[in-house]
């Protein structure tokens, strides 16, 4: 259990890979894999990638039954049924994962920006701590400590997004908040398992609640995996939002 979390159940998180910056560190992000996998899946992409001043680390999920799969175990930030954010919300898992993250981003040096992503379940995970930095707070009230400048979300969704604009209203620093937070949605449009329409239904409803600086792409006959086309136009984003220096693009 982590600090700030506030969860009942205890949550045993996996291996944690970082990849070190090659160059001047000037911003961490934590990536978040997707169901069943694990971190060092995702540092052995981030180690090749022309982005030398970024500290990626590379969390493992708590392996516990899932829904999905009939209650097999499996690495998941959070219970679910289906992949879509139309069944009911794991609040309690969603907050320890997005504690956890919080947690590893917590002792970065305080000049460098602080950004989260994800693929997948490893997504609506992300989408999910954009939704705490943006309220300001957890699903369960506790405060939210981070400041994100950056959030990516491949090939996922958006977990209690029917909850999202009454938590919003009345807000004027959640609206602040943002409309100033990055957000880049990246889904295919052959993807067999998060279905494209999910992808897109939860960039309109970040959208439509103030989440103005959105970018949403999508790709022709692309399935449930990342290709070499969708990890450039991160690479992209993240150096011009970032405002890194020096990244051989």
């Amino acid at each position: 259990m982590f600090p700030g979390s506030g969860t009942t159940r205890t949550f045993e998180f996996g291996r944690t890979h970082v990849v070190r910056p090659r160059g001047n560190h000037q911003a961490t992000i934590v990536w978040l894999h997707g169901l069943g996998d694990k971190g060092s899946s995702w540092s052995q992409l981030f180690e090749t990638l022309p982005l030398p001043n970024i500290k990626w680390i590379c969390p493992t999920a708590p392996t516990r039954p899932v829904a999905i799969f009939g209650g097999y175990l499996c690495t998941a930030w959070f219970e679910a049924g289906d992949l879509s954010g139309d069944g009911p919300d794991d609040l309690e898992g969603l907050d320890a994962s997005a504690a956890h993250v919080a947690n590893l981003l917590s002792t970065e040096p305080a000049n460098v920006k602080l950004g989260i992503g994800g693929f997948s379940m490893g997504a609506a995970t992300a989408l999910y701590s954009a939704t705490c930095h943006t309220l300001g707070k957890y699903g369960n009230g506790n405060l939210y400590p981070i400041n994100l400048s950056a959030v990516v979300g491949l090939s996922g969704w958006l977990p209690c997004s029917r909850t999202l604009r009454n938590q919003m209203e009345g807000s004027i620093e959640a609206v602040r908040r943002a409309a100033s937070l990055p957000i880049l949605l990246c889904h295919g449009l052959g993807d067999d398992v998060v279905a494209y329409k999910n992808g897109e239904r939860s960039a309109q409803a970040l959208n439509s609640v103030g989440f103005r600086n959105l970018t949403f792409r999508a790709y022709n006959g692309l399935g449930h995996y990342t290709i070499p086309e969708e990890t450039d136009e991160v690479c992209n984003w993240l150096t011009a939002r970032l405002g890194l220096q020096g990244s051989q693009l």
